[in-house]
């Protein structure tokens, strides 16, 4: 299945935040990360996330510090600051504020037990 990209784009920001808010990661981990939560269904590319890590970084949501990999090069890991962690309780509310809403209208429309259809107001 293919997932929206506005809807990837629209849960990237809290995705990014909770991967960090984990602990200290680098840029091909969070990608791993993202895949592995999803189950396969999300793979974003370097594309995609870097401009977020990036944005992330500018607002003083999560802060880059060089270190070595463990096979020496240099890499670039981020770790969640406490304005991060706020922003990612404020997305964690938003997110399940729009989760409660989608499961209460599709538990209307897809009910066992759902009421008739609304009858058209008629104006004759």
């Amino acid at each position: 299945m293919d997932i929206d990209k506005d809807l990837v784009a629209a849960s990237a920001t809290p995705l990014i935040l909770a991967i960090v808010a984990e602990g200290d990661t680098y840029g091909y981990a969070i990608l791993k990360r993202v895949t592995e939560l999803s189950g396969g269904q999300l793979q974003w590319t370097d594309g995609m996330l870097y401009p977020v890590l990036h944005r992330l970084e500018r607002l003083g949501h999560i802060e880059g510090r060089w270190g070595a990999s463990e096979i020496g090069r240099r890499r670039k890991y981020y770790g969640i600051t406490q304005s991060g962690r706020a922003a990612l309780a404020n997305q964690r509310q938003q997110w399940q504020a729009v989760d409660a809403a989608l499961r209460n209208i599709w538990f209307e429309i897809w009910s066992p037990r759902r009421r008739a259809p609304a009858r058209a107001p008629s104006y004759s």
